[in-house]
């Protein structure tokens, strides 16, 4: 018993995939899964069979992962550097959000909206001499390189990053406009 032949244009569209990519895996005419996807024509069971088997196997191939998203290039700062230091890196790099490293391990994350609190709380002269770990977050999270990048979305707008690793290593982050990648 296959799906229903609705199923096929849902499938392809969720996988990102072009009539054309599908059409020329499944070994027939894009003007064929055109017809079947409209509703024109009915594909034979041995057609439909090799389509959703092709589908099938497709979707965990294409799925985008954490990898795919993530910047590989970690801009971060050391728990005992100044926030003058850790300002200067994040206005270079044009970014909201700094982890916090204690030689290799994550200890924290230094954001916009904590050194803007702080400021505002502290109202220090010497509020850019602090060290970072008297202000800093707890850490973002780390997830695998391989974790798949859907799961990501809703935890990167709930903690303004992600930490990407591969055998413990930290080798990315995933920021909220980095989901927009998935869009593309």
């Amino acid at each position: 018993m296959l799906p229903r032949i609705d199923y096929i244009k849902q499938a392809r569209t969720k996988l990102g995939m072009t009539q054309r990519e599908l059409a020329s895996l499944a070994g027939v005419s894009t003007s064929m899964i055109n017809q079947i996807e409209s509703g024109r024509c009915k594909p034979s069971y041995d057609t439909a069979k090799k389509i959703f088997e092709l589908l099938s196997t497709q979707e965990g191939k294409t799925a985008l992962k954490a990898r795919d998203i993530c910047r590989m290039r970690v801009i971060s700062v050391q728990k005992h550097e100044t926030l003058h230091l850790a300002i200067e890196k994040m206005r270079e790099n044009s970014i909201s959000q700094i982890p916090v490293f204690d030689g290799p391990k994550v200890v924290g994350l230094l954001s916009e909206d904590v050194l803007a609190r702080n400021i505002i709380e502290k109202e220090e002269k010497n509020f850019l001499r602090m060290p970072i770990v008297d202000v800093m977050e707890p850490p973002p999270p780390i997830v695998d390189l391989s974790t798949p990048a859907k799961a990501l979305i809703p935890l990167v707008r709930f903690t303004k990053c992600v930490l990407v690793s591969e055998k413990g290593e930290v080798i990315g982050i995933i920021t909220v406009s980095d989901t927009l990648k998935m869009v593309e």
